[in-house]
């Protein structure tokens, strides 16, 4: 049997049945012969711990060996079987008194005359047997102890007996026969500590715990002889009794409910252990335990003074000016006699600050801000004192109030310096003042007069010098103009510190904080001033700038200083800091030099120059760096420039001359053919979204021979054919009013022919204003105001055009010999070529 697994501290180890030894290692004997019947045998083997007072038990449970058995026709049904010897177990009082030897058993055998013990084991913990203990008389089978047997050190014996004949035959199988050995009352209980300490804090409950008493009995364990009994001999100090002890199991518990450490701070209790369950024939031991209140803050602490006094010169600060003392009953060290002090009243200004000693529980009272003489002379406060711990209420106790007393503190008058009413003060000053501006005035008192008088002030070396101050009357003014943008300056703030000095050579400090206010220093100028404006006319937008802050800076006002430009320009509002400059319609080209001035909100006015480069193109690219004019212009010309003019004209007067001479006989009377230029140029009536450009009602017009200059060719078909002539520009002819070619030439007083030719002046006339009224408008968006990228240009009219080829109207039909077209002046060549199709 695995006794380790079941209880390993056992130290006790028995059977229920007297037929079974079990040994230490769990091995399982029988002391005599078993005989099985139908029925299990069953037997329980008992481990016990007694220190720990813990018990087990394991059942076994013994079965036949089941064997086949081949039952042959000799064999008989029952079978006489020869009685053993087993006599019953022998019982051994523990020290007998005798006489020894002492007949224990006798044990004898039907068939044998000797006997002999051939073994003899002791019972647990004993490997062998003592010597001479036990013998038995080989003739009568008598079992005779020798002495006396101590049953603590013996508990049983088992020893194995022998019979055997005269000639030596043993017939008997050996005899286990087993001698227990009956406890004698002969141990003392005894306790397992010399001295027993506890401990339980004051004021517990009855019936609190306060620990247990443990003692032990060598005797035979489950008998009267190890029923033990406890009870309380005596009690130090002999006043009320305040524990009660458990007589069976040794507990000590809280008695008294009023266990007060302050009174009594430990008990010492003797106690008596007895066992036979108590009876005055047991045997008895005694034990002492004791037992420390422990401490709680029942107590509260009290000031051993009412009232205090003390006295501490003003100005004077981290100075210790008293020390208070409490009393306090609980135990000295511990949380509940801790002291805490606090002060309740008088100390609004937070001057005084009250801390604990730690190694003598004392209040120090300090001065920790400087106190004014002048201001209050004393200065009473009262004081209160706590402790670490929460107080608790004693039972039957009455509620204490919190232990106060009060403090009197005489200011002493000491002779001080200069004080500065504020410490700090504050002067606004506007940027840009004048040099010596009084900007305000910095006085100090004399703390004991009251007064200024007898005061000098003077500002140290070695800060911004930007302010003065008078020596006598601490007038600030100041002795540099006052910029906030230079580096001394923190964000427009300079602190410079004063000094004040009475008649003693007492000192005080004071500080003066400057802080400039922004000013308008600075003039609004535009920041791009050279523009070029083309034959679009788009405004051109000016910006400003202003390095003052708000309100000095925008909004801006624009305004043109020349009379006479501000009657060819005009200036319109964007934002607040941009407008648009753009030129009124009559404006000529050329370069203007506009001066405008720029007024910001604080009124201070920057006049700038403006140069616009006003040129006949259609990007500025196009002006190369120069002024491109036409006619009406202020443009001189070289004599190179004169003389290559003329030569050109000549030159194509001769050709214009040719072209009419080999017209006259049969190209001056012949139509242009209807695909001639339809290829190039289509009728357009509407350019952008907005009205019609050319009228459909165009009446074809005769054109006389001798009219030069770009002419039109009108056929049946609305075709026309441009052809060079001399010494005319867009500019040259001014023409007004929505009217025909038609009107145009009828108007001019030369009778209509069907030649098809018109001169450039007529053509001029009528498309200029149409053009020139549809471009402003295609500037303008449906508010009436400037917009960009209205006009597109057309890259690609479509396929299938009516009209004819340009070419077609020279004398060799080509309708590629368009390179005349590259000399057609800027906005001829720009209508070129968006109808050439390329």
């Amino acid at each position: 049997v695995d006794l380790k697994e079941c209880l390993q501290s056992a130290e006790f180890i028995s059977s229920s049945d007297g037929n079974f030894k079990i040994l230490d290692d769990g091995s399982v004997y029988t002391t005599s012969a078993v005989s099985l019947s139908s029925e299990k045998k069953t037997f329980t083997i008992l481990l016990k711990d007694i220190q720990e007072e813990v018990q087990k038990k394991i059942h076994v449970s013994l079965v036949e060996d089941e064997k086949k058995k081949t039952r042959h026709t000799r064999d008989t049904v029952l079978k006489r079987t020869k009685r053993r010897w087993g006599p019953i177990p022998s019982v051994m009082l523990e020290n007998s008194l005798g006489p020894f030897p002492l007949q224990i058993q006798q044990v004898q055998s039907d068939t044998a005359q000797n006997y002999t013990i051939y073994y003899s084991a002791s019972g647990p913990g004993i490997d062998q047997d003592p010597k001479g203990l036990f013998y038995i008389e080989r003739e009568t089978g008598n079992i005779f102890a020798t002495r006396a047997v101590d049953r603590e050190q013996y508990p049983s014996f088992q020893i194995i007996c022998f019979a055997t004949t005269p000639d030596g035959y043993s017939p008997e199988v050996p005899l286990v026969h087993t001698i227990r050995i009956e406890d004698d009352n002969d141990n003392a209980p005894y306790f397992t500590q010399d001295l027993f300490e506890f401990s339980v804090p004051e004021n517990s409950k009855p019936g609190v715990i306060v620990g247990k008493m443990t003692a032990e009995d060598r005797d035979e364990p489950y008998t009267l002889h190890t029923t033990l009994k406890y009870r309380i001999v005596s009690q130090n100090p002999p006043v009320t009794p305040a524990f009660s002890l458990h007589g069976d199991t040794g507990v000590i518990s809280v008695l008294l409910p009023q266990l007060d450490r302050e009174l009594v701070p430990s008990y010492t209790l003797l106690v008596e252990v007895r066992d036979m369950a108590g009876q005055p024939f047991g045997l008895c031991t005694t034990g002492t335990a004791v037992i420390r209140i422990e401490d709680t803050n029942d107590n509260a602490p009290s000031f051993k003074q009412l009232q205090y006094e003390a006295r501490v010169e003003e100005n004077r600060v981290n100075v210790e000016i008293l020390r208070v003392s409490v009393v306090d009953l609980d135990e000295p060290g511990s949380p509940g006699s801790g002291a805490v002090y606090e002060i309740i009243r008088g100390n609004d200004d937070r001057s005084f600050e009250i801390t604990t000693d730690k190694n003598t529980n004392e209040g120090i009272l300090c001065v920790v801000k400087g106190l004014d003489y002048e201001s209050a002379k004393q200065r009473v406060l009262v004081i209160a004192v706590n402790n670490e711990a929460p107080y608790m209420l004693a039972p039957h106790s009455q509620q204490l109030s919190q232990s106060t007393s009060s403090v009197t503190v005489h200011v002493l008058d000491v002779d001080e310096g200069p004080v500065f009413k504020p410490c700090q003060l504050r002067l606004d000053v506007k940027e840009c003042e004048e040099i010596g501006t009084s900007i305000g005035r910095y006085v100090a008192e004399d703390p004991e007069t009251g007064n200024s008088e007898g005061i000098s002030y003077r500002i140290p070396p070695g800060q911004c010098n930007w302010i003065s101050i008078d020596e006598n009357s601490g007038e600030v003014r100041t002795i540099k103009v006052l910029d906030r943008d230079v580096a001394e300056m923190r964000q427009g703030q300079c602190d410079i510190s004063v000094l004040a000095i009475d008649r003693n050579g007492k000192t005080g400090t004071g500080t003066i904080q400057v802080f400039i206010q922004p000013g308008n220093k600075n003039y609004p100028r535009i920041t791009k001033t050279e523009y070029i404006m083309c034959r679009d006319r788009k405004p051109i937008c000016l910006t400003a700038q202003d390095s003052d802050e708000s309100p000095y800076s925008t909004p801006f006002v624009y305004h043109i200083t020349d009379r006479n430009l501000a009657s060819m320009w005009k200036i319109t509002r964007h934002n607040d800091n941009s407008v648009y400059l753009s030129p009124k319609d009559d404006t000529p080209y050329g370069i203007y030099n506009i001066p405008v001035s720029v007024t910001d909100n604080g009124g201070k006015v920057g006049e700038n120059h403006i140069t616009v480069n006003l040129c006949d193109c259609v990007t500025p690219t196009e002006c190369n760096g120069r002024t491109r004019l036409l006619s009406g212009g202020n443009v001189t010309l070289g004599v190179w420039a004169i003389l290559a003019m003329i030569l050109g004209s000549l030159l194509l007067l001769l050709i214009l001359i040719t072209i009419c001479g080999c017209c006259g006989a049969g190209v001056m009377h012949r139509h242009v053919t209807d695909d001639c230029a339809n290829h190039n140029l289509i009728i357009s009536n509407t350019e952008a979204p907005g009205e019609e450009v050319m009228d459909h009602n165009i009446i074809p017009l005769q054109n006389t021979s001798d009219q030069g200059g770009y002419g039109i060719k009108t056929g049946d078909q609305q075709t026309f054919e441009m052809v060079k002539g001399r010494g005319h520009t867009l500019e040259s002819v001014k023409g007004g009013g929505h009217q025909t070619l038609g009107s145009v030439k009828e108007g001019g007083g030369q009778p209509m022919m069907d030649t098809c030719r018109y001169s450039y002046s007529e053509w001029h006339n009528f498309t200029h204003p149409r053009l020139g009224e549809k471009v402003h408008l295609c500037r303008q968006d449906e508010e009436q105001k400037h917009s960009e990228d209205y006009l597109l240009s057309y890259n690609y009219e479509g396929k299938g055009s009516l009209a004819g080829s340009v070419g077609c109207c020279s004398d060799q039909h080509e309708e590629e010999a368009l390179d005349f077209l590259d000399q057609l002046e800027p906005k001829f060549r720009t209508l070129a070529e968006t109808c050439v199709k390329r």
